[in-house]
């Protein structure tokens, strides 16, 4: 009985066999693994882990359970060299090659920084190119150690032991599905909160939920703009009317000024009827001049109420771009008219300059001492008495 159970003890062993044992003691560059044979297996360093590792203690402890590969045997030293890392590879390559065909996202932690990219544990060691670490530039990727990412795996060669992943991809396949979603969800002539992504010199793109859509520089104010920044910056929260979605194109509309109230909807509260009010010739036309009144609001100052002389076109007296007072003869908010009359004005400030007696007193006759005015008979007695002389 006793030998029955000696010789199972130090049963045969043969390189490439898979065992599983108990680690008995830890070094800083080996571990001694009972697998069962008559000496304790030795599990080197360098055949713990696919990566690079300080310490054997980083990665097992002492009285754990581990499946190692037999990778030599030397009879005359009594030894025996096993590998968990081999273990671990056959596992990982068969794992990776379902996760590739399939396209299955998993997590890893980042376990180092080189030089290009970044490298995790996988069972065997697989590498993020520094270009499909995130969908934007990244400068430094120091505090990227230690971060759980979630990869796909995009090429994958096990003779060339290559093992290329990506965390860009998970991104942009995420950032897909929310586009689509979006697509779906929009409906035009809703009015949804977005962030102003960038500015170009025609317009603002802005961010409604992960898709950009556009706001061109004639939508972004009921005002004129010259240039999208005198109206808003990156970053700004907005709101936005959805004008257009073209999900072939895959192009949004949108407009700001839409958002808000117009300013026909305003302008019963800022202008009344015989008011006076600053505006501005916006264009000129044979029948009159349209006068901008308020951002976004012009009235008509039909011909015949531009001037208090006849006139033969608008252009005689006024100007495009020209500052002119107008006197508001009618608003009409439904059909978004008002009439204006610059003639009135200029009636109003006659009369308060004294209703033209000035310049009529300029060629009446000033009084003689006497009281009388001088006649045209005084002037010609005046001449007769001359020529008596």
């Amino acid at each position: 009985m006793a030998d029955e159970m000696q010789n199972a003890e130090v049963r045969t062993i043969e390189v490439g066999e898979t065992l599983t044992g108990t680690v008995t003691k830890i070094d800083a560059k080996q571990a001694l693994v009972d697998i069962g044979h008559k000496t304790e297996a030795i599990l080197p360093i360098s055949e713990v882990s696919s990566l690079h590792i300080e310490k054997v203690a980083d990665v097992i402890a002492e009285g754990e359970e581990l499946t190692v590969q037999v990778t030599k045997i030397n009879d005359e030293k009594d030894e025996v060299i096993v590998s968990k890392k081999a273990v671990d590879a056959v596992k990982a390559w068969e794992a990776l090659q379902t996760k590739f065909e399939e396209g299955t996202i998993f997590e890893s932690e980042v376990a180092d920084v080189v030089k290009g990219g970044l490298v995790v544990d996988v069972g065997v060691r697989g590498f993020i190119p520094a270009s499909h670490v995130e969908r934007h530039f990244v400068e430094d990727f120091s505090d990227y150690k230690g971060r759980e990412l979630r990869l796909k795996v995009i090429e994958l060669d096990q003779e060339k032991n290559k093992v290329i992943l990506s965390h860009r991809a998970v991104l942009e396949e995420e950032a897909d599905h929310a586009k689509g979603k979006v697509y779906e969800e929009l409906e035009e002539g809703a009015v949804i909160d977005g962030t102003v992504q960038r500015l170009t010199d025609f317009g603002a793109f802005v961010d409604v939920g992960g898709v950009d859509g556009l706001v061109h520089i004639s939508e972004l104010s009921w005002e004129r703009v010259e240039t999208p920044s005198d109206v808003v910056s990156e970053g700004d929260q907005v709101k936005v009317k959805v004008l257009k979605v073209d999900k072939e194109n895959e192009r949004i509309s949108l407009s700001m000024k839409e958002a808000q109230p117009g300013p026909w909807e305003t302008i019963g509260d800022k202008l009344e009827v015989d008011s006076v009010v600053t505006g501005t010739v916006k264009r000129l036309v044979n029948f009159g001049a349209f006068v901008e009144v308020a951002p976004g609001v012009e009235g008509l100052v039909h011909i015949s109420q531009i001037s208090n002389r006849h006139i033969g076109s608008p252009q005689e007296v006024l100007q495009e771009g020209q500052e002119v007072q107008v006197k508001v003869l009618d608003i009409n908010q439904e059909e978004q008219r008002i009439s204006l009359s610059i003639r009135e004005v200029e009636s109003e400030q006659y009369e308060d300059r004294g209703g033209g007696s000035s310049e009529v007193s300029n060629y009446e006759p000033e009084p003689s001492s006497g009281g009388m005015g001088v006649t045209i008979g005084d002037r010609l007695g005046d001449l007769a008495r001359k020529l008596k002389q």
